[in-house]
């Protein structure tokens, strides 16, 4: 309930069209909402259900959100339709998404395959963040944005194909991701 409620502070605190309580229309905050009740099934190792909750949540809201990811307080969704968030994904406090996100895998690891997002982290209209890459606090990245494999530090702007720190600590930059390999295990 306490992480219901710092979401609609998130709504008021991101969206400045939000008046009164406009929130309950907000497809994202529906689909967090009742994802917070899948995520609790899923722990509980309940078979087949949190999938099927998931997928009626995607079919109703536009967001697809899988059962598994862990998503913390105060997030926010802006006109979410389009938005992937996968099964092993983590997402800090207070972060915000718009629409056409994609926190996705790579097809290429095992375990842990999804984005790690910090706190306070924006990520912007369209942006693609593939593999187990960890994304730290205070991070903005642009729309359309494309990082795949490639940590990013605290207290950076990214923008662009693929991806470039163009902010860091404040002052303007130019520095390339560092860029790991996709290791794929001996099978």
């Amino acid at each position: 309930m306490r992480a219901v409620l710092e979401d609609i502070k998130a709504i008021y605190r991101n969206d400045p069209a939000c008046r009164n309580i406009e929130f309950l229309l907000y497809p994202g905050f529906h689909a967090v909402t009742f994802h917070r009740f899948i995520h609790f099934l899923w722990k509980l190792h309940i078979p087949f259900v949190p999938r099927l909750l998931s997928e009626i949540n995607r079919f109703l809201t536009g967001l697809e959100i899988h059962p598994g990811a862990q998503i913390g307080p105060g997030f926010f969704v802006d006109h979410g339709m389009g938005v992937v968030i996968g099964e092993t994904t983590v997402i800090g406090r207070d972060c915000v998404l718009f629409h056409n996100v994609t926190l996705g895998g790579t097809g290429k690891h095992h375990g842990k395959r999804h984005p790690t997002l910090g706190d306070n982290v924006y990520v912007g209209t369209g942006a693609i963040l593939l593999g187990p890459i960890t994304v730290g606090d205070n991070v903005k990245i642009g729309a359309n944005s494309f990082i795949v494999m490639c940590d990013v530090p605290s207290n950076c702007t990214v923008a662009g194909i693929p991806g470039k720190v163009i902010k860091r600590d404040g002052v303007r930059t130019e520095e390339d991701l560092p860029r790991t390999r996709i290791r794929v295990p001996a099978e």
